[in-house]
Parts: structure tokens; C-alpha cells; sequence
């Protein structure tokens, strides 16, 4: 599911123009992560889905590697209620 408000995903600028969106939370009061990730195309304003992190997360960090694949690591997710 495209979630639209998000707050401490991270943006990835891929090799092709296209934006990785990866994990996040619902505002910046929420303590549980998304584990959606959708890919952005800037020429189209089109998201779509592309998979899922194996955990929740926000305020975590990616970094586009050589072979163009993205390191997703660390971030925060509190599933207390």
C-alpha cells in the first residue's frame, strides 16, 4: 500500500531517474515504521509499489551501492501501543 504521508523514510536517487521510497512513519508522532518501499518516477508522478523492507522502520539510512542496489540499515520501530 502507497502510503502518503510520510515522515523519516528515506529517498534514494537510482542510476535510472527513478526515486526509491523506503520505510517512514505516518507522522512525526508515530513511533511504528512503514515496510513498504515504492519507486517514484519524476517524469511520470507516478508511485509504485516494489516491495517490502523485512522490518519497520524510520529515521534509517540507504545508500545507493556500485551494482546499484540500496543498503537499508539501522532507524527505529516501536510496536508498543
Amino acid at each position: 500500500m502507497i502510503q502518503s504521508l510520510r515522515s523519516g523514510n528515506t529517498a534514494t536517487l537510482l542510476p535510472n531517474g527513478k526515486v526509491l521510497v523506503t520505510g517512514g512513519s505516518q507522522t512525526n508522532t508515530s513511533t511504528t515504521g512503514f515496510v513498504s518501499a515504492e519507486l517514484y518516477d519524476p517524469i511520470t508522478g507516478v508511485f509504485t509499489n516494489t516491495g517490502n523492507l523485512n522490518y519497520p522502520r524510520y529515521l534509517h539510512s540507504a545508500t545507493l551501492l556500485n551494482d546499484g542496489t540500496v543498503l537499508i540499515i539501522g532507524g527505529w520501530n516501536d510496536r508498543r501501543k
